[in-house]
């Protein structure tokens, strides 16, 4: 009977929270794999070529792909090898926590969940143009990683699929300043020489 209620009750909240704590440790372990990698800041120029025409404006943008796929290939490496120091640790939970009562809810002995990495880590790199004036549009590199991890306790188990987007490089590419701007709920449109 007690294992019963074992399952119905503490089975949904020890893995609620065991995946909270998971998320945080994996989002953790993917930060310091790309802050290990990149440092403090990838060249924008590293990532990207610009290629001007002759009066001085930007002509084309291109992707030194070569470059983003070893960052992508060595940030899965690193971000793999990041999770699997963190998850044979173990996940402790406060046994107060699934216990019910909220003046419990930081005491008692721990129940360690199991966590372990599953299937491989896959990264992305994303592109974002938005606006940053007049006549400027700010390029940011993202990448995305995306883990999954399993978590596993006496009386079942889970797998949560985490997911982090860092910046990596960023520039402002300035055009050519309109003659005028009107700017009419939202929509805006200038007038060039």
């Amino acid at each position: 009977m007690a294992f019963l209620w074992a399952e119905a009750n503490l089975r949904p909240v020890l893995l609620t929270m065991a995946e909270a704590r998971a998320r945080v440790m994996a989002v953790r372990a993917m930060n310091d794999a790309v802050f290990e990698l990149i440092g403090d800041a990838e060249p924008y120029d590293g990532l990207m070529s610009i290629a001007m025409d002759g009066a001085g404006r930007v002509s084309m943008m291109q992707a030194n792909t070569a470059r983003m796929n070893e960052l992508s290939a060595n940030a899965a490496q690193l971000v793999q090898r990041n999770l699997d120091a963190l998850v044979p640790k173990g996940i402790p939970v406060p046994l107060g926590a699934a216990l019910g009562p909220r003046l419990l809810a930081g005491i008692g002995p721990s129940v360690t969940v199991r966590a372990s990495s599953v299937g491989a880590v896959s990264t992305e790199f994303v592109s974002e143009f938005t606006s940053a004036g007049i006549n400027q549009t700010r390029h940011r590199i993202f990448l995305t990683i995306t883990s999954s991890i399993r978590l596993v306790i006496p009386t079942g188990a889970k797998v949560i699929t985490v997911y982090a987007q860092m910046p990596v490089a960023e520039s402002i590419i300035v055009g050519e300043v309109p003659k005028s701007f009107i700017e009419i709920a939202g929509a805006a449109s200038g007038v060039l020489p």
